[in-house]
């Protein structure tokens, strides 16, 4: 078992719903109720340290496993250098919950400056409720983040001091990074004062 991931379900068993290791990256799949207090323990305890959020992303699972292109066992290189021919090893992936069940992933990518370790959190929502805390409490760099993945996914974050989009303008209807977005739905035309000016 992932040494990392291990360590947050022995102290957070009841939360814990998977924990992983795929391509040297540790991942503990976790319940949403328990992510504000096991990213409080991650980031204040003196062996986790994890004092910087890199990143917070997510994904729509309405298509995945329907097609090759998103098959879950896939071929991983061997870390040869460029000039040597890689032997692959397989390397099973597995998400811990029904697609059926819980369509998108919020994941977290969570970096350790003192002791130089990763720990990766993912936590499954439905599409009837993709609600999660946000995390602008405990590392400032959430905010944004989470605004961006409001405007592509749809997905809320309970707290946020200002969940507004971010790339998109508010009008926009829809969010694009949806599997279910039509790829060639029109948009309304703003009424902005330069092309007020223009129009008839």
């Amino acid at each position: 078992m992932p040494a990392l991931a291990h360590t947050v379900q022995a102290k957070f068993a009841s939360q814990l719903i998977a924990t992983q290791r795929y391509r040297e990256q540790e991942t503990a799949v976790i319940h949403r109720e328990g992510l504000l207090p096991i990213a409080r323990w991650l980031k204040s305890d003196a062996a986790m340290s994890f004092d910087f959020l890199m990143d917070i992303s997510a994904v729509d699972y309405l298509k995945f496993g329907r097609t090759l292109s998103s098959a879950p066992t896939l071929k991983t290189p061997s870390p040869l250098p460029y000039y040597m021919t890689p032997k692959p090893t397989a390397e099973t992936w597995q998400r811990g919950v029904s697609n059926d069940d819980y369509r998108f992933d919020v994941v977290y990518h969570l970096f350790s400056s003192r002791h130089a370790h990763r720990l990766r959190l993912r936590i499954p929502l439905t599409s009837a409720d993709p609600v999660v805390d946000s995390l602008t409490g405990i590392w400032a760099s959430a905010n944004w983040y989470e605004r961006e993945i409001w405007d592509m996914f749809g997905i809320r974050f309970t707290g946020h001091p200002n969940l507004r989009r971010i790339l998109l303008y508010e009008e926009f209807q829809g969010h694009p990074l949806r599997k279910d977005y039509p790829i060639n739905k029109r948009q309304p035309i703003l009424k902005t004062p330069a092309n007020a000016a223009n129009s008839p």
